[in-house]
């Protein structure tokens, strides 16, 4: 089983990836992002989005009502359905769904991020939380029949009510739920880099030992993807690849030894 988790940027080869997918001889799914489109969609609605560092330097967006509204316009609408239509031109039969749908990704609400604004420690509830449980039936019944999940937020909390959560996060509990052996992550970079301002710095291996040691030498969202890679390397999947979104054959690129590998 192989997680393909698409990023949000507007610089992916989307088409480059669905072909390289439908060319794949092993079961898949895919979990995509949106955020650059989110944004574009929180324009339009007149308003911007909000990012919160937490006291120990994790970022994450602030998630209210306008900002959910966005989500599911971007991610759950726009985003999903684009890409499942893109799937099914090139014979995948994909199935778009979200966190909400049959329970797919439950989660628990978040009871509030510790934030520092101007010099004061202050706690901030929104909508958003993380995922805690696999509808697993549902997507095996899925998979077994042929059809292709492309999974998206928003996910779902045990009131039924519509929270925001980390893609990687979700990958983690779907890559244990499923046991999947392979997790492709295809971003705007070559893979890990070094120095994030230098395209030739390029990191070829990682090891599980490393990303503890990584993790508290950044800050920002690399902060929280450096944690999130952490969870999820040291379960049960035996390769993790971040490799680059924007290339031709992104998918074949980096199956075939391209991107940056942890294994």
């Amino acid at each position: 089983m192989l997680i393909v988790k698409i990023g949000g940027g507007e610089a992916l080869n989307l088409d480059g990836i669905v072909t390289d997918l439908a060319a794949l001889d092993r079961p898949f799914l895919i979990v995509h992002g949106a955020n650059a489109l989110r944004d574009h969609v929180a324009r339009r609605m007149g308003f911007t989005k909000q990012v919160l560092t937490s006291a120990s330097g994790y970022q994450s967006v602030f998630s209210d009502d306008h900002a959910l509204d966005a989500i599911l316009m971007a991610y759950s609408g726009l985003r999903n359905k684009r890409l499942v239509e893109l799937c099914q031109r090139n014979g995948i039969n994909a199935v778009g769904l979200t966190g909400l749908d049959g329970r797919l990704i439950e989660g628990e609400r978040n009871r509030g991020i510790r934030v520092v604004e101007n010099g004061r420690k202050m706690l901030k509830r929104d909508f958003s939380g993380k995922p805690k449980t696999v509808n697993e039936a549902l997507l095996r019944m899925l998979l077994d029949n042929g059809y292709t999940p492309v999974l998206t937020i928003p996910i779902v909390d045990a009131d039924g009510i519509a929270i925001n959560s980390e893609n990687d996060d979700i990958v983690w509990r779907l890559q244990q739920a499923l046991d999947a052996e392979t997790v492709l992550q295809l971003i705007e970079a070559q893979g890990f880099l070094e120095d994030a301002g230098d395209p030739e710095s390029l990191v070829r291996e990682l090891m599980r030992a490393e990303l503890g040691e990584r993790e508290a030498s950044v800050d920002g969202r690399m902060k929280r993807k450096m944690h999130a890679l952490g969870k999820l390397a040291h379960g049960t999947v035996r390769e993790i690849i971040i490799a680059d979104g924007r290339v031709e054959h992104p998918v074949a690129d980096a199956l075939a030894g391209s991107g940056t590998w942890i294994r």
